[in-house]
């Protein structure tokens, strides 16, 4: 249960960071309208691919994590015990 809310996690935090900086809101930040050197900073458009990059770090890891997840369970049921096989031959 908890794998699968870090998975949400990540998929949230990753859209929002691969979306907000190329949004009309990601402009009209308040701590941007205080300092005008910060309003520099964030506008360019490397630090707006930095951000949207590390968005899609985030989507990788969830990716990454549910494959994990779903193979996880997978793996589960196919392991056999040594009881099960057969015996071997002294």
């Amino acid at each position: 249960m908890m794998r699968l809310l870090l998975i949400v996690f990540y998929v949230e935090v990753g859209l929002v960071l691969a979306v907000a900086p190329w949004s009309a809101y990601w402009e009209r930040n308040y701590f941007a309208g205080m300092l005008p050197v910060l309003h520099a900073i964030i506008t360019n458009y490397f630090f707006r691919g930095a951000v949207c990059g590390l968005g899609f770090v985030n989507l990788a890891a969830a990716v990454v994590e549910l494959r994990s997840l779903l193979s996880g369970r997978r793996m589960r049921h196919s392991i056999v015990s040594l009881h099960e096989s057969c015996p071997v031959e002294e």
